[in-house]
């Protein structure tokens, strides 16, 4: 027999505006050009050769890969991100659920983060309307549409609205799954849609403006609009917009696939690349580790191994380890350090950074000549 499950519907979903945010992206924004805060010698030398190891990966076509937790956008560093996307020093950008709910509501709003403390004893944190509407929406269309987790989202902000399919089309797609794997996977979204449309009585066959007056800090937007994948890597319930009645996770897992799949395509190709994790110690290193066993798993299939990739890890935490020596003994902190762990078995070279996001970012870009003054 089922467990028994807590209705969505009864839920004091509240508009947005009621909300009391934190942040504000017109005051809170970081310009490319901003100068970062003094870097440490070892930070400083770490900048240095990442911008050397990116400039070589461009000049061999293998990619660049920043992978970031949610703080890299709820601190302002959209326009960094932009501006490092737009010429041309990133292929590839993967963050959590969380980071993509601050850069749309960024876009939307124009502020984000809200007081987990306050709202959550008042038992509303996570439950506003737009959030919860929009975002499920977005990714529910787009998983019907063959599109990722963070391309239905960057669309949304993009194009500004969502493209409701007609109740006629979404039957004919459902009619034709039949026994090809493909059309049952697009009738299977189309039922998704179906489903969600007639439970939040949507308008089918109409298109919904959502208007995005800042979407110019939006770093899904800039991606979708530049087609350089920006994939999303959630949780089930990690996140705000479970709380919402038209969360469907049967289409959350349908966008998340492909962009999981899309990440480790990428991965696949980082042979003379880089990759950098950013303030991500569960998100990165779990979903790089399986992409590269993946990879290592078809390159061996013809005769190859993945050596000549280079691992950048940011982050506040302090490591007493020397990483360049490899893994530390089970008896030291530093073993635990997990992230830092992981990366050091995935082959190629790791070095570890402490430092503040945003000083590690503004550094690369001056160093990478699109930033203030290259050093």
């Amino acid at each position: 027999m089922p467990y028994p499950q807590l209705d969505r519907n009864l839920l004091d979903v509240r508009p947005l505006e009621e909300r009391e945010n934190k942040l504000q992206i017109d005051r809170d924004h970081v310009s490319p050009d901003a100068q970062p805060h003094a870097l440490t010698e070892t930070t400083r030398h770490i900048v240095e050769l990442t911008a050397k190891r990116i400039r070589a990966a461009r000049d061999v076509g293998a990619p660049v890969m920043l992978t970031f937790g949610a703080h890299s956008i709820k601190n302002g560093l959209g326009p960094v991100l932009i501006r490092l996307l737009e010429k041309g020093w990133l292929q590839h950008l993967a963050t959590n659920g969380a980071g993509v709910i601050h850069d749309w509501e960024f876009a939307y709003q124009g502020q984000t983060s809200e007081d987990v403390r306050k709202y959550t004893a008042q038992g509303q944190f996570g439950i506003w309307d737009e959030t919860g509407l929009n975002l499920n929406l977005a990714i529910l269309l787009g998983a019907a549409d063959g599109l990722g987790y963070g391309e239905s989202v960057g669309r949304l902000i993009e194009e500004g609205g969502h493209p409701l399919p007609s109740r006629e089309a979404l039957l004919a797609t459902i009619a034709q799954a039949g026994d090809d794997p493909d059309a049952a996977e697009r009738a299977a979204g189309a039922a998704d849609v179906l489903a969600v449309a007639g439970r939040l009585d949507l308008p089918l066959g109409e298109f919904i403006p959502v208007a995005h007056p800042w979407k110019q800090y939006s770093v899904q937007a800039a991606a979708y609009r530049l087609g350089i994948p920006f994939t999303a890597h959630p949780m089930i319930g990690h996140d705000i917009i479970y709380t919402h009645p038209a969360n469907h996770c049967a289409a959350i897992g349908r966008a998340a696939q492909r962009d999981f799949l899309a990440f480790a395509y990428n991965v696949a190709r980082l042979q003379g690349g880089v990759y950098l994790s950013v303030g991500s110690a569960v998100m990165s290193p779990m979903i790089f580790e399986k992409s590269m066993s993946m990879s290592q798993n078809l390159a061996r299939q013809h005769g190859h191994h993945l050596d000549s990739h280079f691992l950048v890890v940011v982050d506040l935490a302090e490591s007493r380890w020397d990483w360049t020596r490899g893994e530390p003994p089970a008896d030291t902190p530093d073993y635990y350090l997990r992230y830092c762990k992981t990366f050091s078995r995935m082959g190629g070279t790791m070095r570890y950074v402490t430092a503040d996001n945003r000083d590690f970012l503004l550094g690369l870009c001056r160093e990478l000549g699109v930033g203030g003054t290259a050093s």
